[in-house]
């Protein structure tokens, strides 16, 4: 995500519930008539604020408070210089001087809060929000030694909010000039509605009210031809869709519409990267920060494979889900109409209302659609049982060849394996160790799942359930032995330990450089049917070996260039 514009066409608040919404880190920079400001982000909370317009460092604010002396200060940066400027100047007061903690955060607070206040009254200028994906990053105070830092973090929606405050309080006492009219802001920011076409007039509110305007809706689908199938299709059903590939940019289009008085129906695909490009529930993730931001949407969720968890989870969030035909398939027009007229029907029951979901409830929407079109003659509902993958095995070869995959394959791989066990965990194998890269089914305890799974580092050389698949090189169902560091990925995974799991490498240029761990807890099924499952293995091996081969044609063409 980025953003970069004019402070004329999106104000200091929307940005900041932007960023706030998004949950990014990063830095904003706003320059306006020669003055600059810039905030910096952790994951969505405001951690630092400076201003040109505001001189006074916060160790001089310390002294004018009477916290601290001149000799105090001088002796606090000295020691930070000579310890390699390792630790903040705020601690290192705490620490070697004994100031207390929460007058500190308490002075860094209200100083933070006047300079980001400050940065609402610039109503022309700049800004550039640059975003740090690396967290580390933001928090680097070789910046300024001088500044302090927070470590909790502000909330930018409660500053938004009353900065918009507080301005407008100096503008009915005549501080400030009058505010721009709504109107005459044209925002060109990516992901902002666009302005009438050259010609047209914008309808006045009496005769909005009475003209039928299409309804809003955000498609948010990470593969290019199911988005453009599916949005050319609403079009025609007469809905105004806005195309959205990545979850940040979709949830900048909702604040966007809903800010504007709109009510989007938000129409999402489960599985495609978090925000943070890692997982495989980025729809997920997207689901329930609507639902924490904007629980009057009406929102459907779509997926091409099962799975269990997610679509419970889904469920208990109040959402219904829809399976929906795969890439292969949508290249099918006869496929792809046929989805679009059911798509179209679900949506319209959806906001009729007919499809709420009690919390904690399922609803099976293919059942029912087969229902309606009378393609259960006999009257039985279809059970629907997980796929054992060998139908599924053509349509994600297809899009194993998809010369657009690029850096997917690992993801493809996920999806499939949810298709045969609850949870699964991708590890990259490097020269000295395994590594965890992603995963799906992992439950949420203890931090993040997906950080935890990246934090797993086990020894290549240890003894472990990785050996001998990296050896044999073929995939297997085995028992769990109790070696010391088959514990240490089982403390980290969960408290239980399954009675088998699935481990299958990934083969390029003859060697292993992905295994798939995969299991069946909480419920230990037995684990069965992955011919399917090792087939696509194998072929990953394949289409990484193609697209490294690729990488280096094309090196070596540009380096003889």
């Amino acid at each position: 995500m980025s953003l970069v514009g004019n402070l004329e066409d999106l104000g200091l608040g929307e940005i900041l519930q932007i960023v706030s919404l998004s949950r990014k880190s990063g830095v904003l920079r706003v320059n306006s008539r020669g003055r600059l400001g810039e905030i910096a982000f952790r994951q969505g909370k405001v951690i630092r604020a400076s201003s040109s317009s505001f001189q006074e460092s916060l160790g001089e604010l310390l002294i004018r408070k009477g916290l601290i002396d001149l000799a105090t200060l001088r002796g606090a940066l000295a020691l930070q210089e000579r310890e390699g400027f390792q630790e903040r100047l705020g601690s290192i007061l705490i620490r070697q001087y004994g100031v207390a903690a929460a007058a500190i955060d308490e002075v860094v607070r209200e100083q933070f809060e006047k300079v980001v206040y400050s940065l609402f009254a610039w109503v022309e200028g700049t800004f550039d929000f640059e975003l740090q994906e690396n967290v580390e990053a933001v928090d680097n105070i070789r910046m300024d030694p001088m500044q302090f830092m927070l470590d909790q973090g502000l909330n930018p929606q409660f500053l938004a909010m009353e900065g918009a405050r507080l301005i407008d309080e100096q503008r009915h006492r005549g501080n400030l000039p009058p505010a721009v009219a709504p109107q005459a802001a044209v925002p060109h920011l990516s992901g902002m509605e666009e302005p009438p076409a050259s010609g047209q007039t914008r309808l006045q509110p009496d005769a909005a009210a009475k003209a039928e305007e299409p309804v809003s809706l955000v498609l948010v689908d990470d593969d290019d031809l199911t988005r453009e199938t599916l949005a050319a299709a609403l079009e025609q059903g007469g809905y105004r869709v806005y195309q959205q590939e990545r979850s940040e940019d979709a949830l900048i289009r909702i604040d966007s519409l809903y800010r504007k008085g709109k009510r989007p129906v938000v129409l999402a695909d489960l599985i495609m990267p978090r925000m943070d490009g890692t997982g495989i529930l980025g729809g997920l993730e997207l689901v329930e920060l609507v639902r924490n931001n904007f629980p009057d949407l009406r929102l459907l969720v779509m997926s091409d494979y099962h799975n269990s968890d997610a679509e419970r989870r889904v469920g208990a969030l109040g959402y219904p889900h829809l399976i929906k035909p795969r890439r292969a398939q949508m290249g099918d027009s006869r496929e792809a109409d046929r989805f679009c007229r059911d798509l179209l029907d679900v949506l319209w029951r959806l906001r009729a209302g007919e499809l709420a979901v009690a919390t904690g409830d399922m609803v099976n929407l293919g059942h029912e659609l087969r229902l309606e079109l009378g393609d259960d003659l006999n009257g039985e509902v279809e059970s629907v049982e997980p796929s054992t993958g060998i139908a599924l095995l053509r349509g994600m070869l297809e899009e194993l060849s998809n010369p657009a995959l690029g850096g997917g394959v690992t993801l493809m791989v996920l999806r499939f394996a949810a298709e045969f066990m609850n949870r699964a965990i991708i590890f990259m194998v490097r020269r000295d160790e395994i590594v965890g890269l992603g995963q799906f089914g992992i439950e949420e305890t203890g931090g993040v799942a997906d950080a935890r799974v990246r934090r797993l580092r086990i020894p290549r050389n240890g003894e472990s359930l990785f050996s001998a698949i990296i050896e044999a090189k073929h995939p297997a169902v085995v028992r769990p032995e109790p070696a010391a560091w088959n514990r240490y990925l089982f403390e980290h995974l969960g408290p239980e330990i399954p009675d088998e799991v699935f481990v299958g490498p990934i083969v390029s240029e003859g060697r292993v450089v992905a295994i798939l761990y995969g299991d069946n807890l909480p419920d230990k099924k037995p684990i069965g049917g992955t011919e399917a499952l090792e087939i696509f293995l194998s072929q990953a091996g394949v289409a990484m070996e193609k697209a490294l081969l690729e990488r280096k044609l094309l090196e070596s063409v540009q380096g003889g260039t």
